[in-house]
């Protein structure tokens, strides 16, 4: 039986298709279809299914990744929702938290966006519950339906219910809720407390509405691929991959849209995890670049860093997802010299249409895309010879800039790849330096069409080596997918301060959480010997305004007790921020995280040969500009490269879903996955 895993991406739908028995990966793209992605899906995995030969009825699971409820909040294509919040806090969306973007002036010309519940279809309930869950002022129904009703006529499509301090009763948001479905069972309902039962009244009503905005599309999508999967008479189960990296099934992302909004970058980091354990180094630092943008992650001790926020376009949403920091730098970047006279390259991009010059679709800005062509870094054909570039034309947008900063053609194409590269290890600084790790003690790994050409020189920069260069870059996320676990977290705010608390008290609400999610790990169908719960505790400082989430040990707790929470904050805090606080701990939310083991062929392992990479050179004269001149840069063909194989920088790896630059000084051993490990010669 086989496991097929896709990923949609703005221009390419890549498809993964894994033998279950044997572990073995066949790899292929088809174009997205932007209108429907379960058309580009569908089409995906029928032509994968034919390149191997196989039937559709022998693919026993089907891993998606998803842009769908992304792509409704950026372009403002979700459903009209109406939103009830508590009376008196209508405007929760409006006041928002008075953030405004860097740098301190940026207020000037920051166009606040429209909230996705608009101020004319919210309603105020007349409610209250206080804060630690009393009823104080009882709900009125017969307004409440009034109001519903109201909200119906103005067309909504979707219905928010938010309540100030649901999070610590819910008995009027599920009354709400019933009275609502009685009106119209055929309009979706979202109560906060489902979504987010945590304090933070703007955050937890933001991410309620986005899931009741993007509900409706992503409904109809799940509800096309069923269709479609059912048309062909495939037995297949269909998983759709969380912003965190887990899976969920199609009901539960139906009704949860909102934990799929970074589904995709999730897959590469899955995939560099899984990369980095299995060949020994267990701290990896990933980079996926792209066409338009590099995403940047962080796996310490074979773990990738979970954040507990995100950001979709402007707005901030309170839901797991994998930690990524985002850069303007792809390998569609424009280049450009401002009035200041200083060389900048991106955020703009050229994007697929009409792409960088080279491509031949019209394009004329300098790209990062072009700079490699001129450089000789990219050959004069990509994807396997399926795609010729205009090095003509590369030259005349990159040159441009030359005459720009009044400097030669190669030196401007050097001073985009450097600069380029320097916006990327930013990124990597972020989620390292500034979160207390040291690059140098993590490796490198390049993934996407374009990470590869840049992974030799950002591991330099950086001092991350080695730089590992997965056997298909280009399509590692989808790869990832194919390792993911089911998923699901429960959460609750439980605000003591840590010394007046005792361990058993914390150990019952924390058991609590656990039994909900081993419950719906069963309701899942996963077997009990494949479950895992952890228990986790958000904790500050007194006072604080943020947290730091800690994985804890319910019978450690037990046996040490609470003394061993205010030991672990303590040595995160430091590592983190530099200090640590002698000062109450004070604890803010209780959360369990189920997880539901997925069996994962390995990759298999290839017959070690020698260090001789002759075999594989199919260009020995190939010149790119290193150190202000052209030298010979051979061409190696990566699909004759055999385990122990060598090969010496310069040296350029080619391939059909990315190019990879070996730089003078350094060698690229292929390891027995077929990784290429670049590290500096000795």
């Amino acid at each position: 039986m086989y496991r097929v895993a896709v990923d949609v991406g703005g221009t390419f739908t890549d498809i993964v298709l894994q033998n279950e028995e044997t572990g073995s990966i066949y790899v292929t793209k088809v174009p997205s279809t932007t209108s429907d992605q379960s058309i580009g899906l569908m089409h995906g995995i029928k032509k994968v299914c034919q390149e191997v030969g196989i039937e559709l009825s022998q693919i026993k699971t089907i891993i998606h990744g998803t842009t769908v409820a992304t792509n409704a909040v950026l372009e403002g294509k979700g459903a009209k929702v109406g939103l009830l919040t508590t009376a008196g806090f209508e405007q929760v969306l409006h006041v928002a938290r008075s953030w405004t973007p860097a740098p301190i002036s940026a207020w000037i010309g920051f166009l606040k966006p429209e909230p996705l519940a608009d101020l004319v279809n919210t309603r105020g309930v007349r409610e209250r519950v206080t804060a630690s869950g009393e009823v104080h002022h009882e709900l009125d129904e017969e307004d409440i339906r009034e109001q519903i009703i109201d909200l119906y006529n103005q067309g909504i499509e979707s219905l928010t219910i938010s309540l100030i301090n649901s999070y610590s009763n819910p008995i009027h948001e599920n009354r709400i809720k019933e009275i609502a479905q009685s009106i119209n069972p055929d309009i979706p309902v979202t109560i906060s407390y489902d979504i987010l039962p945590e304090f933070r009244e703007y955050e937890r009503t933001l991410t309620t509405v986005m899931n009741s905005y993007v509900r409706p599309p992503m409904q109809r999508y799940l509800t096309n691929i069923e269709e479609k999967v059912n048309a062909e008479k495939m037995d297949s189960r269909v998983s759709i991959v969380r912003s965190d990296g887990g899976l969920m099934s199609i009901p539960a992302a139906a009704t949860r849209p909102v934990h799929t909004m970074l589904s995709g970058p999730s897959g590469g980091v899955t995939a560099s995890a899984m990369i980095g354990n299995q060949i020994g180094h267990k701290n990896v630092i990933s980079f996926d670049m792209g066409g338009t943008s590099t995403d940047v992650s962080l796996t310490y001790n074979g773990n990738p860093k979970v954040a507990r926020e995100t950001k979709v376009g402007v707005f901030p949403v309170k839901a797991p997802s994998l930690e990524v920091e985002t850069v303007g730098a792809g390998g569609g970047s424009i280049a450009h010299v401002p009035p200041s006279g200083a060389l900048r390259v991106g955020p703009q991009s050229a994007g697929s249409e009409p792409g960088p010059a080279c491509y031949g679709r019209g394009g004329t800005e300098p790209t990062v895309t072009d700079a490699n062509v001129v450089l000789g870094y990219l050959p004069p054909s990509l994807v396997g010879g399926e795609m010729s570039l205009d090095v003509e034309a590369s030259k005349q947008a990159v040159n441009k800039v030359a005459e720009r900063l009044g400097i030669d053609l190669y030196r401007a194409a050097k001073g985009i790849y450097d600069i380029v590269n320097e916006n990327m290890y930013g990124a990597i600084r972020v989620v390292s330096v500034e979160k207390g790790h040291d690059p140098r003690q993590f490796a490198l790994v390049a993934l996407g069409g374009a990470g590869p050409l840049h992974g030799n020189a950002l591991g330099n920069l950086s001092g991350t080596f080695p730089v590992i260069v997965p056997p298909t870059p280009g399509v590692l996320s989808a790869l990832g997918f194919l390792q993911s676990d089911i998923r699901n977290e429960y959460s609750k705010t439980f605000i003591r301060i840590l010394s007046e608390l005792d361990k058993e008290t914390l150990v019952d609400e924390l058991e609590v959480l656990g039994n909900d999610a081993r419950q719906w790990l069963q309701d899942e169908g996963v077997n009990a010997d494949r479950q895992i719960v952890n228990h986790e505790v958000d904790v500050r400082y007194y006072r604080q305004g943020h947290e730091i989430a800690l994985q804890v040990d319910l019978q450690e707790l037990l046996e040490q007790g609470l003394v061993r929470i205010k030991n672990k904050f303590d040595e995160i805090h430091e590592s983190i921020y530099g200090f640590k606080m002698d000062i109450d701990i004070e604890v803010v939310n209780l959360r369990a995280v189920s997880i539901g083991k997925v069996s994962s062929p390995t990759i298999p392992a290839s017959e070690p040969s020698d260090s001789d990479a002759s075999q594989a050179i199919i260009d020995p004269n190939h010149e790119a500009y290193f150190d202000g001149e052209f030298v010979k840069t051979p061409l190696y063909d990566r699909d004759l490269l055999r385990p122990n194989n060598e090969v010496y920088g310069p040296a350029i790896v080619t391939q059909k879903d990315s190019t990879t630059l070996v730089l003078p000084g350094f060698v690229a051993t292929v390891d027995k996955y077929m990784n290429l490990l670049i590290s500096k010669e000795v």
